[in-house]
């Protein structure tokens, strides 16, 4: 029973890495932008928190969690923006190509993060000698009336957070006019133009807003999950790649990311407890959630409901001119 339940906390923890990525990449996808930057993000969203995090804790005497969490949380923000900026500009308004421009903002986000994670391991004293107490605990605490439930008395306040956001997204893109015209523009930017909605300002915010969101995962990932380090392990890039997965996997509804993203932590974590296996039986095991999606994929395909797929016009640029 206690193996049980360890295994469905990880599985928490591990999925709401996952969520928040899958989240951001959701509102960005509903505006037709397809970014596969999502795990360079996530590392610029982790780093950016890292660093305002050390140089507060490490040089202040005595360092306030509150002010450990809004210097940590603000930096992540705004790295994850710069990353959002940086997609939209080449996409949206100079119209590339967004797979070569998304795949581009991984290498740069995950290479960023690596050489000044590693920077800061230098500082620091060596690698693993990064630690941030303060920060970390402020991120991992329990919230009081739910710390005497035996799933979930280990489990920090952000995980909260994450599932509030699925829902609030949900109901905002499906529920509000002003998610109807985001999803307008992801479906036929041309009509919605025609319509009077500004695709343009749409696709930015919706990209920088979803790069955020996904940036919070990189956050999580560094003050929760690894507890206030750095390992360039390219631990947060898998993380990515299982987030773009999950939007799929999803159905591009956010209320849906939830339980999918903790069947994947529990996929994820599930060859940890069991006995007997072998190294490449334990791969195996790690490509379980890349093949539920997959299968996922193919059996919406089959069934073809449009409600199922993904935004028309996503991954296509918009040129206003062939209006």
């Amino acid at each position: 029973m206690t193996q049980i339940l360890s295994l469905i906390q990880s599985a928490i923890i591990f999925g709401t890495v996952i969520m928040f990525g899958a989240l951001g990449e959701i509102l960005t996808e509903k505006s037709g932008n397809l970014n596969l930057g999502v795990p360079g993000i996530m590392s610029l969203g982790a780093i950016g928190s890292l660093m305002g995090a050390f140089w507060y804790e490490q040089y202040t005497a005595s360092p306030s969690p509150a002010l450990c969490l809004i210097i940590s949380f603000v930096t992540a923000m705004l790295f994850s923006l710069a990353g959002g900026l940086i997609y939209s500009f080449i996409t949206i308004t100079l119209r590339a190509n967004q797979n070569v421009t998304g795949l581009t903002l991984t290498i740069f986000g995950c290479g960023f993060a690596n050489f000044f994670g590693g920077s800061l391991n230098k500082l620091a004293g060596g690698v693993g000698q990064i630690s941030l107490p303060v920060t970390s605990k402020a991120y991992r605490a329990v919230i009081p009336f739910l710390s005497n439930i035996p799933i979930i008395k280990n489990i920090g306040w952000l995980v909260y957070v994450g599932i509030i956001l699925a829902f609030v997204l949900q109901h905002w893109l499906f529920r509000s006019r002003s998610g109807l015209n985001l999803r307008a523009v992801g479906e036929n930017p041309a009509t919605a133009d025609a319509a009077g909605i500004n695709v343009i300002k749409y696709k930015y915010l919706s990209t920088c807003a979803g790069a955020m969101i996904s940036g919070i995962g990189g956050l999580f990932y560094i003050m929760d999950y690894i507890k206030g380090t750095w390992a360039s392990d390219g631990g947060i890039e898998a993380l990515g790649w299982l987030a773009v997965a999950l939007v799929i996997f999803a159905t591009w509804r956010p209320r849906s990311a939830i339980w999918g993203s903790y069947l994947f932590g529990l996929l994820s974590w599930m060859y940890y407890y069991i006995g007997g296996l072998t190294r490449s039986t334990s791969e195996l095991f790690k490509t379980l959630p890349y093949v539920v999606t997959i299968a996922v994929l193919i059996f919406v395909s089959l069934r073809r409901k449009k409600e199922n797929l993904g935004p028309s016009a996503l991954g296509l640029s918009y040129f206003r001119e062939e209006r």
